[in-house]
């Protein structure tokens, strides 16, 4: 049986950035008969940008039950909070140790806001150390990421390596799962869907919020009855991930012809993303009020979590000395 892992930051409501290139892929990997997963969400990570207890719980219960709405099988599968594995944090100085800083100092979290250090805190900085230990913890084999998340997978199994040529397969190495399906998600600008770029499309929004957002996707000035390039346009790049492929053909058509307008396009996008996404907005909403079911799932996925993360801790407290 392989083992999975993956997880989301808990830096707000999932987008559909989140659902197509982390949720759907990681519920559809852990309901293979082959495949133990283990998913979580990254709340210490969230600390390196916020600071508000509250946000930080409110944020958590959010990734949380977007994972329930989508069906993750919590009974087959480890569903947890990272914070409550605090093991993770031991094992990050043990690897932090084994780090070299010109690879920390490489790392595209930290090059990115490196220009402005006094932004820069160190849990920023040590962020790969960490995204390390949230896999080296549980023996996994396997991390699905996208191709621009590969540098850190890369890093952890390079500090694995060099904990190994210390203490011969005292690690497992993962490897990458590659997702061709979904690489990067276009946000409303056309750039990558991010938080941090405030361009993404919530789904668990309420039909005119969400609308609001449908309408700010950036578009050309080409007129309405003149012919346009649907591989060019964000809202033609964003309906063909989400609707089916007969759907996507008719827009294609639709664009080449002309007398189409992104109006048009965008007003499809909206009702697909509003009837694809109902039964998973209902149950959110639902699981939002009840924020007991969640903490009892967490808990149940925690206690399961920690049970494997004390295993491989104290086999590296005795490699270690410790």
């Amino acid at each position: 049986m392989a083992r999975i892992l993956t997880g989301i930051q808990s830096t707000g409501t999932p987008h559909l950035g989140n659902i197509l290139g982390a949720i759907q892929p990681g519920i559809e990997l852990s309901e293979k008969p082959e495949n133990e997963a283990f998913l979580f969400i990254a709340n210490l990570h969230a600390l390196t940008s916020i600071k508000d207890a509250e946000i930080i719980r409110e944020n958590t219960r959010s990734v949380a039950a977007a994972w329930l709405a989508f069906g993750l099988d919590t009974s087959k599968n480890t569903f947890y909070r990272q914070s409550d594995v605090p093991e993770v944090c031991e094992l990050m100085w043990y690897l932090s140790c084994f780090s070299p800083f010109p690879m920390l100092a490489n790392a595209h979290s930290f090059k990115d806001k490196s220009e402005n250090l006094s932004v820069v805190n160190t849990g920023l900085f040590t962020y790969p150390v960490l995204m390390a230990a949230d896999i080296l913890l549980y023996d996994a084999e396997f991390v699905p990421v996208g191709k621009d998340q590969k540098q850190h997978l890369e890093m952890t199994r390079d500090i694995a390596g060099k904990v190994n040529q210390l203490h011969e397969d005292l690690l497992v190495v993962p490897d990458s799962l590659i997702s061709e399906k979904v690489m990067v998600v276009p946000g409303t600008d056309g750039r990558k869907m991010s938080k941090s770029y405030d361009n993404t499309l919530n789904v668990f929004l309420p039909e005119k919020k969400l609308k609001k957002q449908v309408m700010s996707i950036l578009t050309d000035s080409t007129p309405l009855e003149e012919p346009k390039d649907p591989d060019t346009c964000n809202v033609f790049n964003l309906f063909r991930l989400v609707a089916d492929d007969n759907s996507v053909a008719e827009m294609r058509k639709n664009y080449l012809a002309g007398g189409y307008g992104y109006g048009h396009a965008k007003k499809e996008l909206l009702g697909v993303l509003v009837d694809k996404y109902e039964e998973q907005r209902n149950r959110y909403q639902e699981l939002m009020e009840d924020p007991q079911t969640l903490e009892d799932a967490l808990k149940t996925g925690a206690d399961k979590a920690r049970e494997v993360a004390s295993g491989v801790l104290t086999r590296l407290r005795d490699a270690l000395g410790y």
